[in-house]
């Protein structure tokens, strides 16, 4: 008599597969749950909501280095509330660009995955998010009175190029790249949201862009998990240097003032220098990408070779 076979245990990769596709079913429910329109949820033309210049609601935060400043402090109220307004309307472009260029990724990934994998339902609740993100952006850059740049062409040619068709041919890169456009901002936006005297309009389209880059973040930290460990010592190094470089570069591109924005509104070259080289300045950079940072650690990812990088682009901290 053949004695009853006892069914192997779980690998630790089925365990994981399993745990993975619970996280993106999990994901995709709370997608329907709970999801914004960008002219439904916001209220563009309500009272206390329209653009100002005498609406002292339109200034720098205290923990801005420029508002820290005695220049920025001395200047009308009428000019403090132009540059800001130019602050946030370009924080707002730049990431309009950004999430331009994550949604083709995204589609170009959805194209080419399963019908049975997981990621694909969640992937396109992203993208529709991510949609009304760019609608909910673009209105407020085009209802501003004041001009607000963007990521200069350069910048977003290359991205298409390179950027996009990582999304499927190297998936992680493209995901360190997701973690750079959306790290940041989300730390700035949730740092505004702490503070009290925001605009009711940004403060209302921060709460909504927040909630839904929870998930969005979320899925991206899952992706690198789940791939670092399986990429071979070359993968592991690239990524690990790549992360660095990536993190801060978009800390700065989203968090720091763009050239255009400081000339049109005629702040000092040693006002820009005080502001931007202060402790205080750096600091916001390295607390902008702590989360990136814990995830490198918890990767294997913060190695002394790539201390070494994430120390050059001021971006390191021992948290």
């Amino acid at each position: 008599m053949t004695a009853p076979t006892t069914p192997a245990p779980a690998t630790a990769t089925a365990r994981g597969d399993r745990s993975a596709a619970t996280t993106l079913q999990r994901l995709s429910q709370a997608s329907v749950d709970r999801h914004f329109d960008a002219y439904l949820d916001v209220d563009w033309d309500s009272a206390g909501k329209r653009f100002d210049l005498e609406d002292p609601g339109w200034t720098l935060p205290s923990w801005d280095p420029l508002a820290r400043t005695a220049w920025y402090q001395a200047l009308p109220p009428r000019d403090q509330h132009a540059l800001a307004l130019a602050r946030y309307a370009s924080m707002v472009k730049i990431g309009w660009q950004f999430e331009n260029v994550l949604q083709r990724g995204l589609l170009y990934r959805s194209l080419h995955l399963p019908d049975d994998d997981p990621s694909l339902r969640y992937v396109q609740h992203e993208i529709a998010e991510e949609t009304q993100h760019t609608l909910m952006f673009q209105e407020f850059v085009r209802r501003c009175p004041v001009k607000a740049d963007g990521i200069p062409w350069p910048g977003t040619t290359l991205a298409a190029l390179f950027v996009v068709p990582l999304a499927r041919r190297a998936p992680a890169a493209f995901f360190v790249n997701v973690l750079g456009g959306e790290d940041p901002v989300d730390f700035a936006q949730r740092r505004l949201l702490r503070d009290t005297g925001a605009h009711p309009l940004l403060e209302q389209i921060m709460r909504i862009h927040v909630a839904e880059e929870a998930r969005h973040l979320s899925y991206a930290r899952l992706h690198l998990s789940r791939a670092v460990p399986k990429l071979g010592p070359l993968g592991r190094l690239f990524i690990g240097i790549l992360l660095p470089i990536v993190m801060g570069t978009m800390a700065r591109m989203m968090l720091l003032p763009t050239p255009g924005v400081m000339r049109r509104h005629h702040v000092p070259r040693p006002v820009r220098k005080e502001a931007y080289t202060s402790p205080e300045a750096h600091q916001l950079l390295r607390d902008s990408v702590a989360k990136p940072r814990a995830l490198a650690r918890e990767l294997g990812l913060m190695t002394p070779v790539t201390k070494r990088v994430w120390k050059a682009l001021g971006v390191y901290a021992e948290d």
